[in-house]
């Protein structure tokens, strides 16, 4: 769904770059859509990344240690690092997202997207998805710590 979100949102941007150089117009609800759907792929996107070992890391150390060296380092980096900070982040968006949702907000601008209140439920299932990613990391590092799993 990211990958197909992620094409759409260069065709649209494409679209709208054409529309504003060569026949001098354009739509507000089209040019906020490509930011709904940098949004949607970068939240959605981020757990997933995570289970293919996607984000930036300092490896520096990491890659030279030893299957259960690099397993302890996921282990303590998702308990002391990821989990803090995406509870945090549930906790402080979910009254935003909430008030959004009682007026089932729109866009400020004329002829923009109603949705607003969609894109902002993102901000929990951000967190809801990393931590459940998470939980997969912390399972598959303990496996290994226990010598049930090679990696």
């Amino acid at each position: 769904m990211v990958s197909w979100a992620t094409l759409l949102m260069v065709l649209i941007t494409f679209a709208v770059v054409l529309l504003r150089y060569l026949l001098d117009t354009g739509w507000i609800a089209m040019q906020e859509s490509i930011t709904y759907l940098h949004a949607l792929v970068f939240m959605l996107g981020a757990a997933y990344t995570l289970n293919y070992q996607g984000h930036v890391r300092v490896d520096i150390f990491y890659r030279k240690f030893s299957d259960k060296g690099r397993a302890w380092v996921n282990l303590l980096g998702t308990l002391l690092l990821l989990f803090p900070l995406m509870g945090f982040i549930f906790w402080v968006s979910w009254e935003y997202v909430l008030e959004s949702w009682k007026v089932f907000e729109g866009s400020r601008e004329a002829g923009g997207l109603p949705g607003v209140f969609l894109i902002k439920t993102l901000l929990l299932l951000l967190p809801l998805s990393l931590m459940l990613q998470g939980l997969a990391l912390i399972l598959r590092s303990l496996a290994i710590l226990r010598g049930e799993d090679r990696g």
